[in-house]
């Protein structure tokens, strides 16, 4: 691997994380916004299949309550 004295590490040769932070974070931030719609778009699925299915069961319940009393 090639020396390379800009990439990583100070003027003294001593490694500096901060260099890797910095890149990990623009990494992060730079991928954020498609990564929340693709968890939106996820969790929206769950959610509108717990809907239909607690509306069936009102429904349902409502049918027999209305069979059992009328």
């Amino acid at each position: 691997m090639a020396h390379n004295p800009q990439h990583g590490q100070g003027p003294e040769g001593n490694h500096d994380p901060a260099g890797n932070t910095q890149m990990f974070r623009a990494f992060v931030d730079e991928g954020a916004p498609q990564g929340r719609q693709a968890a939106a778009a996820q969790s929206a699925g769950p959610r509108v299949g717990l809907i239909a299915g607690v509306v069936a069961v009102i429904a349902v319940v409502a049918a027999v309550a209305w069979l059992a009393l009328g």
